[in-house]
C-alpha cells in the first residue's frame, strides 16, 4: 500500500503537469481575445512635423476617420525635432502593442541613418512598417526673374555664373537640400546654399528674389508657380505629377534616374502582433482609398498610396543604400 504522502506528491505532480499544458493555451486565447478586440482603446499617433503642415492635415483627415472606424479616440501628438528623429525614438520606444503607432517620411525613416552621427534607435530594426499612406514629388522652381525656363537653361546659367546661383533649403539634410546636392552633382555645378531654419523667411526671400533656386513642396509651390510668383520647371518624380502633367520630369530634362519623392506612412514599435500590424494595414488601407480621403489628399497634392507592409519594407530597403550615396557625395552629417 503506497504512502500518502506520496500518493499526495504524485497527485500535485500530476495537477502540475496539467496546468502547464493549459497555460500556454490560456495565454494564447488571451492574446487572441485582446489582439480581436483591438482597439479597445485610444490610440496614440505621434508624427515629426507641426500641427498645420500639410502632413499632419493629411494625418488628422485619417485619424478621424479611423477613429470613426474603430469607435475609439485617435489622438495626434506633435514631436518636433531632429528631422523626425525624436518622433522615431519615442515610437520605437513604445510598448508594442499597436496603441502607440508613427506617421513617418522617408527623411525619418531612411535618410537620417545616414546623416546623424549619432542615432538613439535603428529605424529599421526598431519599428514595423504598415503602409505608405501618401507621396508626393518636390517642384524645382525659380524665381520668376531668373533667366531660365527650363532645366537645361537652369543648368547652362549655373555653369555660365558658377557660385552665383542661390537655392534655399528647409535645413541642412532636407529635401530640399538633398535634391539640390543631386542637381549639383549630377549637372556638375555649383549652387549655393542657403539653409533656413523654417518655411516661412525661406518662400518670403524666395518671393522677393532673395533666392534663385527652390525644390519645394507642391502644396505651395504649385499655386506660386500658377500666381507667377515662381517658375516651375520640373518635378523630380519618374513619373509626371498626376497634379501637374505639364511639368516634365527630371528625368525627361536629361538627368537619368533623378528621383526625389517624400512619402508618408504608418509603422508601430517592433514585436507588435502581427494581427494588429494586419488590422492596422486594412483599415488605413480603406480610409485610404475612400474617395473623399483621396481628394483630401488631393488638394495637399499628395497621391494616395495604400501599400502593404511586405511592400513598405522593400521601399525601405531599396532606399537606404540610395541615400546613403547621395548623402556621402553631398558631404552632410548632422548632430
Amino acid at each position: 500500500m503506497r504512502n500518502p504522502v506520496a500518493r499526495a506528491l504524485t497527485a500535485v505532480a500530476a495537477c502540475c503537469r496539467s496546468l502547464a499544458c493549459l497555460l500556454p493555451l490560456l495565454l494564447l486565447s488571451g492574446v487572441a481575445m485582446a489582439q480581436g478586440d483591438y482597439p479597445s482603446h485610444p490610440v496614440r499617433i505621434v508624427i515629426g512635423a507641426g500641427a498645420g503642415t500639410p502632413p499632419d492635415v493629411a494625418l488628422r483627415a485619417i485619424s478621424h476617420e479611423l477613429s470613426t472606424l474603430w469607435g475609439q479616440p485617435v489622438v495626434i501628438e506633435n514631436l518636433v525635432g531632429a528631422g523626425g528623429n525624436i518622433a522615431g525614438d519615442h515610437v520605437a520606444k513604445a510598448e508594442p502593442d499597436g496603441y502607440t503607432l508613427l506617421f513617418g517620411a522617408n527623411s525619418g525613416i531612411v535618410m537620417n541613418q545616414s546623416l546623424y552621427r549619432n542615432m538613439t534607435f535603428d529605424p529599421v530594426r526598431d519599428l514595423a512598417p504598415i503602409s505608405i499612406v501618401c507621396s508626393y514629388p518636390t517642384v524645382l522652381v525659380v524665381h520668376k526673374n531668373v533667366p531660365a525656363n527650363s532645366v537645361e537653361e537652369l543648368v547652362a546659367l549655373a555653369r555660365e555664373r558658377p557660385g552665383k546661383l542661390t537655392f534655399a533649403s528647409a535645413g541642412p539634410g532636407t529635401s530640399s537640400h538633398l535634391a539640390a546636392a543631386m542637381l549639383d552633382s549630377m549637372a556638375g555645378i555649383e549652387l549655393v546654399h542657403v539653409p533656413y531654419a523654417g518655411g516661412v523667411n525661406l518662400v518670403t526671400d524666395l518671393f522677393a528674389g532673395r533666392i534663385d533656386v527652390y525644390f519645394g513642396l507642391p502644396s505651395n509651390m504649385l499655386p506660386a508657380a500658377r500666381a507667377g510668383e515662381v517658375k516651375a520647371l520640373a518635378v523630380t518624380s519618374r513619373s509626371r505629377f498626376a497634379f501637374a502633367p505639364q511639368l516634365p520630369t527630371m528625368d525627361e530634362s536629361g538627368f537619368p534616374g533623378f528621383e526625389m519623392v517624400v512619402w508618408w506612412g504608418l509603422l508601430a514599435p517592433s514585436g507588435t502582433p502581427p494581427a494588429v500590424i494586419q488590422r492596422l494595414h486594412r483599415d488605413v488601407v480603406k480610409v485610404v482609398q475612400l474617395p473623399e480621403m483621396r481628394k483630401r489628399l488631393a488638394d495637399l497634392s499628395m497621391e494616395a498610396i495604400g501599400n502593404s507592409p511586405e511592400e513598405f519594407s522593400a521601399v525601405i530597403e531599396a532606399d537606404v543604400p540610395k541615400w546613403q550615396a547621395v548623402i556621402r557625395e553631398a558631404g552632410v552629417t548632422l548632430e
